[in-house]
């Protein structure tokens, strides 16, 4: 990204800038809202004309038929199965409506969504003339971007249950709550200038984004989805999927498994034994006993918590600590159930009593038609 790439210090890693030569203090810098990063790993569809909306809300997993301009959301598009083959991040502006992705994804979804077109009166464009910034709301960062003219920011939706949603995890205190995530869209020909500002705590790479994400528990496409991925094995029913909208491809699957069954696989997160400084990468398997039950998605050095991680598991693997085989040397893991093996089946399915049998106890997990 212009501006960004030359600055004294860039370490350039697959996606862009991976670093500024500290990320340890990037990453202070960008959790307390100070810091800008750079999303070269991140691009961005613009969905236009007058039917854009209740198209969109037809053919994907969440409801943005009456998406107000600057409301922010999140998408999947799902095969019939009900697996993920897209993801996206949603702002509409009141005329267009910007679809935030991963970079390797956009050719493809942009493709499936011109494809689905047929007589809608909509237009689909990878746009090549703009540029990706995230930051953390709150602080000197968020005042710099809004300064810049001709600005869109998406919030990300992750920090609260959307309406809609449903969170498996068992918790009270998410750690999603914390970070108040965003990406702007900038017009290109502002970056360098708007780089040109900035000092040198006030740039990180995106080794930090990927920290404070991967301790947010927040899945991204590029790093937990793969050809088997159910966005119910991710808790991505939180944020990306309405439960009580109308028809769209997968929702049959998505239902039945929230209602009726429970996802095969379920995400966890990993906190590693940094004793070997041995970071493992994505696709490292995970082992319980002599039992491979998972692998690696997601991996990072924390400036609090140190060497985490995401992984998928399977759906009987025990919740209790794990090992993590990376260039033949063992990791111990510390897990934290994210999605519990006992995620789904929520659907409140009347038992009908028979008569050769006694009426069965209530069952106190349910609520009573009286209350």
């Amino acid at each position: 990204m212009g501006g960004f790439d030359e600055r004294n210090g860039a370490v350039l890693g697959d996606g862009g800038v991976a670093h500024f030569g500290d990320p340890f203090r990037e990453q202070r810098w960008l959790a307390a809202g100070e810091a800008l990063v750079p999303l070269d790993d991140r691009a961005v569809i613009e969905v236009a004309g007058p039917e854009r909306l209740g198209w969109l809300d037809s053919i994907t997993s969440q409801a943005v038929g009456r998406l107000a301009p600057g409301e922010s959301t999140e998408l999947l598009v799902l095969d019939p199965q009900g697996r993920v083959e897209h993801a996206a991040g949603v702002v509409d502006d009141g005329s267009a409506t910007w679809l935030i992705v991963d970079a390797a994804d956009a050719e493809a979804l942009a493709g499936w969504l011109t494809r689905m077109k047929f007589r809608t009166q909509a237009t689909v464009e990878v746009r090549d003339d703009v540029a990706l910034l995230g930051f953390v709301d709150g602080g000197a960062a968020s005042e710099r971007i809004r300064a810049v003219d001709g600005v869109f920011v998406w919030a990300d939706p992750w920090q609260r249950v959307s309406a809609g949603g449903y969170q498996y995890a068992a918790t009270t205190e998410h750690p999603g709550a914390d970070l108040a995530w965003r990406i702007a869209i900038v017009p290109s020909g502002s970056v360098p200038a708007l780089a040109a500002t900035l000092d040198d705590g006030e740039v990180a790479g995106l080794l930090a984004a990927e920290a404070l994400r991967i301790a947010a528990w927040r899945p991204r496409w590029a790093s937990e989805v793969d050809e088997r991925s159910l966005p119910h094995e991710s808790d991505w029913l939180r944020s990306a999927v309405h439960l009580d909208k109308g028809c769209y491809r997968g929702q049959e699957t998505v239902s039945k498994v929230h209602n009726l069954g429970h996802p095969p696989r379920r995400l966890a997160a990993l906190h590693l034994d940094g004793s070997d400084a041995v970071l493992p990468e994505p696709g490292a398997p995970v082992f319980a006993g002599d039992d491979e039950v998972g692998h690696i998605t997601s991996v990072a050095r924390h400036h609090e918590e140190g060497p985490i991680a995401l992984a998928i598991l399977s759906r009987r693997a025990p919740v209790g600590d794990l090992v993590v085989r990376s260039e033949g040397v063992d990791i111990a893991a510390s897990q934290q159930v994210i999605v519990p093996a006992d995620a789904g089946a929520t659907a409140e399915v009347p038992r009908l009593t028979r008569l050769s049998r006694r009426p069965t106890a209530p069952d106190p997990r349910r609520t009573s038609p009286s209350a």
